[in-house]
């Protein structure tokens, strides 16, 4: 199966959410609720969730969905309903083809909360299940920092299809590696990152307000002298753990700073070999990743170029639900190097 059409309702459908979480982000919105993972919810999460499940149903209605948000909130607070139902229905791309193929328009405040309720699969080993991250890195989002809508879709255990939209990253492939996003007025940022599990090509195009925009090509960037190499991190210590990071970089000889970025831009950046390394450590033994958090870029990374495997050299198993729960931690490097950053990172955790 060649998964074409998937992908292109994929990326469509992440760059019309992005058009929603952008416009929140300008306005500064702040309508926010608390979750029981204690990290917060925007409107432009459950606007862009809503949306995304929107045209997925519209297109693959037997398909299955692994949302992180759920609407009972929103029934519960009829203002914030609102508020998100208000933006919604005025998120459309502007070419009328793309806008048809992912369904039309949301037609009504209740058709938006069943939506937003349709991301309740508990996921799994079977079937065709999609995975949906309508804002990564929540934190970053609300900060002014980095941040992604992440889509994937996972067949019978294995991704299949990963798109990620990062608003706030910049255009060029080649721009060096920066967690800032200098004037997010701007222009030359906002970009779309694609891949098909095993087609041997990943890409990138930038975000538009109509059809795709064209793409390019992508590649992990090669790393003759690993103390040459650049590492991304997450920017809370509560996801990765900063200190043994920082060990292991100095096993390895790097002496640069690492660049800490919200969210699977992460995945994104050293997928275009704007950065080397992406470590997610573990903070807590029972800690475990969330499958959104992680679909998207590792199909991405792969095939990029690059291995993405736990922190004991496992691949990543998205067949166990809602979570990676066989795994503990990421790391994800080029093929050629990433025996050597793991084993660095083995050292220093089994003597922790």
């Amino acid at each position: 199966m060649s998964y074409e059409k998937e992908l292109h309702i994929a990326q469509l459908a992440v760059q019309r959410a992005t058009l929603l979480t952008q416009r929140v982000f300008h306005e500064k919105a702040k309508g926010t609720l608390s979750k029981d993972d204690k990290s917060p919810v925007t409107i432009g999460d459950f606007g862009a969730q809503a949306l995304i499940i929107h045209a997925i149903r519209s297109n693959f209605p037997k398909d299955e969905i692994v949302g992180e948000e759920e609407a009972s909130s929103l029934r519960e607070n009829k203002n914030l309903s609102s508020q998100i139902w208000d933006l919604v229905k005025n998120a459309s791309l502007e070419d009328q083809t793309s806008e048809s193929e992912l369904g039309g328009p949301v037609e009504s405040e209740e058709q938006m909360l069943l939506a937003i309720d349709a991301g309740n699969s508990a996921g799994g080993a079977h079937g065709r299940i999609w995975a949906l991250d309508p804002i990564d890195g929540t934190l970053g989002f609300l900060r002014g920092g980095q941040y992604a809508v992440c889509l994937a879709l996972i067949e019978n255990g294995f991704v299949k299809v990963g798109v990620l939209g990062c608003p706030n990253l910049p255009i060029s492939n080649s721009a060096p590696l920066s967690a800032e996003i200098g004037d997010p007025n701007g222009s030359g940022r906002g970009v779309l990152f694609a891949a098909i599990a095993d087609s041997g090509a990943a890409t990138s195009r930038p975000l538009g307000a109509g059809a795709l925009q064209p793409s390019q090509a992508i590649h992990m960037k090669s790393v003759p002298d690993i103390t040459d190499a650049t590492f991304c991190e997450s920017v809370e210590a509560s996801h990765s753990s900063h200190g043994d990071q920082a060990a292991i970089a100095q096993k390895l000889g790097i002496t640069k700073e690492s660049v800490r970025m919200d969210s699977q831009a992460k995945y994104g950046s050293i997928a275009r070999g704007a950065g080397d390394l992406y470590l997610r450590l573990p903070v807590r033994k029972d800690y475990q990743e969330k499958i959104w958090d992680h679909a998207a870029g590792d199909v991405i990374v792969r095939e990029a170029g690059g291995t993405v495997t736990d922190a004991e050299g496992k691949r990543l198993d998205f067949s166990r639900g809602r979570t990676l729960r066989e795994n503990k931690g990421v790391v994800a490097a080029p093929r050629a190097v990433h025996g050597q950053v793991l084993e660095a990172v083995r050292s220093v955790l089994g003597s922790n």
